[in-house]
């Protein structure tokens, strides 16, 4: 996969990472995530383009959040 398709699928999952509605819609989009945060890396250890990393970063958060979310919260405090 070519650089400019990696950052349009990355783009892409951004705009549309709130449509993941049902648990298992968001496991697999979790699972998307952390698939195009290594494809992305790959690249980024050869080219070393801060633009890149940033979208990575972006990602991650998404990503942490969604996980956050799938985990729930303690049923006691």
């Amino acid at each position: 996969m070519s650089t400019a398709e990696l950052i349009q699928e990355a783009v892409d999952f951004e705009k549309n990472h709130k449509a993941f509605k049902t648990r298992n819609d968001k496991i697999i989009a979790s699972k998307k995530a952390k698939s195009i945060i290594l494809s992305i890396n790959e690249v980024y250890k050869k080219t070393k383009d801060q633009s890149l990393m940033d979208i990575m970063k972006r990602i991650t958060v998404i990503k942490q959040k969604m996980e956050k979310r799938l985990k729930g919260r303690p049923l006691s405090q």
